[in-house]
């Protein structure tokens, strides 16, 4: 969807010119009164902390079970998915960052968010993965970080060994650049002693990727992981256990997902789903310029 705004005579020549030249291109297109001021109203009250909260399914489990791999495909199902780490351009640790791109403005997260809902309908399950409230610099809005804790979970499980080997390919441009993982790593000193960054640091400096990552999966983020799980009182709908980590394997294991999440829905009251009302509707605010 393509969305130009305006907000004066000169402004409504320009958006309508832009508006014309998406729609030629096959992109659906408004044009919106009022121009960014009235945007930007819009994505705060969509995502504002009352609203109701999303039905959401949380793709839960520790670092490196494939997660974003499920998610992947499950989208490719034309299921619904809320990829936060996508939008984000940050894989929510301290060796997150994507690419040498920036992460987007809070504004702009916000604003891609509030786009990809505006797609989905509130009737279907929206899957998304288990993140903390802050992916690298950006913080997830309130609604969203709210639906998240009352989601219901489905646990990812695998061994440290297929988890770790996993990671250090996904990770691996990045272990290559040892200065950079030196400084992900020393930014860990608050929460370790010296001895244990240290060590991390030589394995860095030695590019022993596989070795690095699994230290660090099972003396930082493992446990990580477990003290935030303890901070829930639910228990999870259902777990899956991975053995390997193969396309055919995540693709099954979202099929599985999805078929826990339909039985999710079937079961949820009516009355308890959120709404898009007209005011937060897919075109709300969009004029036919």
């Amino acid at each position: 969807r393509a969305c130009a705004t305006r907000s004066s005579r000169e402004g409504k020549v320009g958006a309508g010119a832009m508006a014309t030249v998406f729609s030629q291109v096959g992109w659906r297109t408004g044009v919106l009164s009022g121009g960014y001021k009235t945007w930007r109203r819009a994505v705060v009250a969509g995502l504002r902390s009352e609203a109701a909260d999303l039905p959401l399914i949380l793709i839960d489990g520790q670092t490196g079970c494939g997660k974003s791999k499920i998610l992947d495909h499950l989208a490719a199902s034309n299921a619904q998915v809320l990829d936060l780490e996508r939008l984000a351009r940050h894989r929510g640790s301290v060796f997150g960052q994507m690419t040498d791109a920036p992460q987007p403005t809070q504004k702009q997260f916000e604003s891609d968010l509030w786009m990809r809902l505006l797609d989905f309908r509130f009737d279907r399950p929206i899957f998304i993965e288990a993140e903390s409230a802050r992916i690298g610099r950006l913080q997830t809005p309130k609604r969203i970080w709210r639906s998240m804790k009352a989601a219901p979970r489905i646990m990812i499980e695998a061994a440290l060994e297929i988890r770790a080997t996993f990671i250090a390919r996904e990770y691996g441009a990045f272990a290559a650049e040892s200065d950079r993982a030196i400084a992900a790593i020393r930014s860990l000193a608050p929460f370790h002693d010296k001895k244990t960054i240290e060590g991390w640091t030589e394995l860095a400096r030695a590019q022993a990727t596989d070795t690095l990552v699994a230290a660090l999966m099972r003396e930082h983020y493992d446990p990580l992981y477990d003290r935030s799980r303890k901070r829930r009182k639910d228990k999870p709908i259902a777990t899956l256990r991975l053995s390997s980590f193969s396309e055919e394997g995540f693709a099954a294991a979202a099929r599985a997902i999805a078929e826990e999440a339909a039985a999710v829905s079937a079961a949820r009251p009516t009355d308890q789903m959120p709404r898009q009302t007209e005011e937060h509707g897919p075109l709300a605010g969009l004029g036919s310029d």
